[in-house]
């Protein structure tokens, strides 16, 4: 069996965003791993258009190429972790629109989050579960909550300091959302096989 193929999705496309500084972070540390690959997966990279489709790719194929694109892109994947800001207790706007791009790519694959924010973004993670599951995907339990006062350590509007300084804190739900990926991405890509 091959390894399985995991994005790391930035959910945010704000030009102010931290997303980068913890999801480069992220893709680093996942590097190390040699039980599956990573790859960084920027909404920035995609021109996504607001829903606008007959219906779901469940259903329907999508018109518009940008969203094809999309569906192409996130098909190549054996599971997903999601880099997201909570935004009002969920998550952004840009992320749910690239969710609801797709279907039939997300479906049987599990996903993970690492949220960042005053509390780790918890509320958003929560609601992206809900969502993962509406799309046939695993949600996983182990996320990365880099929230309090590691947010306020490596952020731009606290000290602004490297991921290296919070790494020991974060390192035990790394390890374990990681640890658990591996085993579902294993898992779901051998009953997608058979």
């Amino acid at each position: 069996m091959t390894k399985p193929n995991i994005a790391i999705i930035i959910g945010s496309t704000r030009q102010s965003r931290f997303a980068d500084k913890p999801a480069n972070w992220l893709l680093e540390k996942a590097q190390q791993r040699d039980d599956m690959t990573f790859e960084l997966v920027d909404l920035r990279d995609f021109d996504l258009p607001l829903f606008d489709e007959v219906a779901s790719n469940a259903w329907v194929p999508s018109s518009d190429p940008r969203a094809v694109a999309w569906q192409k892109k996130v098909g190549e994947f054996d599971g997903y972790i999601f880099v997201t800001a909570e935004y009002n207790h969920s998550i952004s706007g840009s992320l749910k629109n690239a969710l609801d791009q797709a279907y039939t790519e997300w479906n049987r694959k599990p996903m993970a989050a690492l949220g960042y924010g005053g509390v780790g973004a918890a509320r958003a993670v929560e609601h992206l579960r809900g969502i993962g599951i509406e799309l046939q995907m695993v949600p996983l339990r182990n996320a990365v909550h880099l929230g309090g006062g590691e947010f306020f350590k490596t952020s731009p509007i606290g000290q602004n300091a490297e991921m290296a300084e919070v790494e020991q804190v974060l390192a035990p739900s790394l390890n374990a959302m990681l640890d658990e990926l591996a085993w579902w991405a294993k898992a779901t890509m051998t009953a997608r096989a058979a």
